[in-house]
């Protein structure tokens, strides 16, 4: 298992960085909020990008699905851009109530 949720955000950031130039950063919520990693619970990450699509969508689970098995991880990972990200009012408010944000590069701010 990952040794805590920044190693997790960082390791997506870095490997979406080596495929897609638009990604904005992300952000973290639900119970992964206080910064902590708990087993057995997903972490809901929220992936900002410029444009988002199938194409795009067609990329990322595998990325991701790679990423959870050398981690041994689970995510709800959420591609929005920002509009569609505002537009999904119950994550929008959970992620800007009590969310963790990483810039594109997986730095907490």
């Amino acid at each position: 298992m990952a040794n805590n949720l920044d190693e997790v955000i960082f390791k997506i950031a870095k490997s979406f960085n080596r495929v897609f130039s638009d990604i904005k950063g992300f952000y973290v919520f639900g119970i992964h909020s206080d910064g902590m990693l708990h087993p057995d619970e997903d972490i809901e990450i929220v992936a900002l990008f410029e444009t988002e699509d199938k194409a795009k969508r067609e990329q990322i689970w595998p990325i991701i699905g790679k990423i959870e098995t050398e981690m041994d991880v689970t995510t709800d990972l959420y591609p929005y851009t920002q509009k569609q990200f505002e537009a999904d009012e119950d994550v929008y408010e959970s992620a800007m109530a009590e969310g963790i944000f990483y810039n594109q590069m997986g730095v907490r701010k």
